[in-house]
């Protein structure tokens, strides 16, 4: 059963200025550790493009939840990982996680399948929430 599907788009260059003018502080405001590791081991374009794309999952994510960024929902709480095959992955802590465990029905885990790409000047990130029988 889908609980929620957010879609969102991020300029690419929109995060550039922001790494260019904040630097280090940026990435501490948005990005859990784990995804500010991966995007600091990146250079140049690659890593404006990555943060981008994670900026756009986490703005997705909150769509999906249909609460948005409102309710105790922070950008921290929503994370973007890798699996072993390299896919992208999300994790909710905090109010998302909350959230997401108090729409769930019961006899049912949350699935959320994510979905990043980029073309620039513009990254682009899908998300879908359902829950599936256990």
């Amino acid at each position: 059963m889908i609980l929620g599907i957010g879609v969102d788009l991020c300029s690419i260059g929109r995060i550039e200025r922001a790494l260019a003018r904040h630097g280090d502080a940026f990435l501490e405001r948005v990005f859990t550790l784990e995804e500010r590791q991966y995007v600091q081991a990146l250079r140049g374009g690659a890593r404006a493009g990555a943060c981008a794309k994670r900026w756009a999952a986490k703005e997705a994510c909150a769509k999906a939840l249909g609460t948005g960024f409102a309710q105790g929902v922070q950008l921290q709480d929503i994370s973007v990982g890798r699996n072993d095959l390299g896919a992208p992955v999300l994790s909710l802590s905090g109010a998302a996680a909350t959230l997401l465990d108090q729409r769930l029905p019961a006899g049912h885990r949350a699935e959320l399948l994510l979905s990043l790409s980029d073309e620039p000047p513009m990254a682009m990130a899908q998300v879908l929430i359902q829950a599936v029988a256990l």
